[in-house]
């Protein structure tokens, strides 16, 4: 029993092939728009380089340029197909075409519903990417002098100045790093000298932050030294004073703004999916109802269009049989002790030649 039978008749079916040709040029469009999403996002992540770890997260944005590229080829191609479908006459130079097109298509809608589902699964390695990203940044704050890393600085704080946010996880990353660097330390100061001896790895530690991580809606001049230290400051407790400094870590500001990137992309990406499975449907109808058609051999009587020509199970079991059935043939015949050639004779049967067996003619002529 075919799944969705559907009767067309001859107006129907022209009116399907239209619909089809101007929704595989919308399809195109789409294709379009899943190629300029992968470059946008590939973009993005390319701004942030710098602070992420040298993770594979690139394979989303890869993946969404090339299906997008695929989905325009793809559509271009099925909208000249459902054109010629009108005159069913011109059926016949894509009839052996349309069903090997359909598969491709099935398994090309299957790759775009991956992408969507990748735009959701990327956020924990892209969290990881971000964390260790982050911390190096942070570790290569002071190195301004160092070749390679002399841009670190600018980065971090033009980055905690965009985002509003400070250190990795919060402002108190930076009292676990030294972010100043030696070149500006004033080592004739005890104070310095004691805290660089008081440190085990000779790091130059303090209760401050860079500047950009001042609250710039902060009603008080910004505190960024001794932050820790109450007496240090007037009318001041820095555990109260929540204003002064950014809060929220730059890992958790920035794995927000890819997140809702990539949950809008992935939304955007899911709805061409319903789009392209709903015009790769109406093809199917449409195939199937001309072939109908042509068997009928009266192009103007109606026919019957389905999804499939057997039930789900039945398609399964057929599909399944004719796999095996192409495992058998190339199965190679292993007789004969393991030999794969066949019909080999056996050493029994081969003529025995020597000085006591010698043919009766090579015995007259020797004489």
């Amino acid at each position: 029993m075919a799944v969705l039978r559907v009767k067309f008749t001859k107006n129907k079916r022209d009116k399907l092939a239209q619909v089809l040709w101007i929704l595989n040029w919308i399809s195109v469009v789409t294709g379009a728009i899943l190629f300029s999403l992968g470059i946008f996002l590939k973009v993005e992540l390319n701004k942030r380089e710098e602070l992420m770890a040298d993770r594979n997260i690139q394979y989303v944005p890869n993946m969404l340029i090339a299906v997008g590229l695929i989905a325009c080829a793809i559509n271009f191609l099925g909208g000249k197909i459902c054109y010629d479908c009108v005159d069913s006459t011109k059926f016949l130079r894509w009839k052996l075409i349309m069903l090997p097109y359909i598969i491709c298509t099935f398994f090309f809608t299957f790759c775009v519903l991956v992408g969507a589902l990748m735009c959701y699964s990327m956020q924990g390695e892209l969290e990881e990417s971000l964390n260790q990203g982050l911390t190096e940044a942070m570790r290569f704050y002071k190195d301004t002098d160092t070749p390679g890393r002399c841009f670190l600085k600018r980065t971090v704080d033009m980055l905690q100045i965009e985002f509003q946010c400070c250190g990795n996880d919060g402002y108190k990353d930076w009292f676990q790093v030294q972010w100043v660097s030696s070149r500006y330390l004033d080592m004739s100061q005890k104070e310095v000298v004691d805290r660089l001896r008081s440190n085990v790895e000779g790091k130059y530690l303090v209760d401050g932050v860079p500047f950009s991580c001042c609250n710039t809606y902060s009603p008080r001049p910004c505190i960024q030294h001794q932050i820790t230290n109450n007496s240090a400051h007037f009318s001041y407790e820095h555990q109260l004073e929540m204003l002064n400094l950014w809060m929220k870590g730059c890992r958790q500001a920035l794995l927000e703004y890819f997140t809702y990137i990539m949950q809008s992309i992935g939304l955007t990406v899911l709805i061409i999916w319903l789009f392209e499975l709903s015009v790769l449907t109406g093809v199917r109808f449409l195939q199937t109802s001309l072939e109908n058609v042509l068997r009928q051999g009266d192009p103007d009587s109606d026919s019957d269009g389905w999804l499939l020509e057997n039930s789900f199970m039945e398609t399964a079991r057929i599909n399944l049989n004719i796999i095996k059935s192409l495992g058998k043939s190339n199965q190679i015949d292993t007789t004969s002790n393991g030999d794969p050639n066949i019909d080999v004779p056996s050493s029994s049967s081969k003529a025995r030649y020597g000085p006591d067996n010698v043919p009766l003619k090579q015995t007259l002529e020797a004489s």
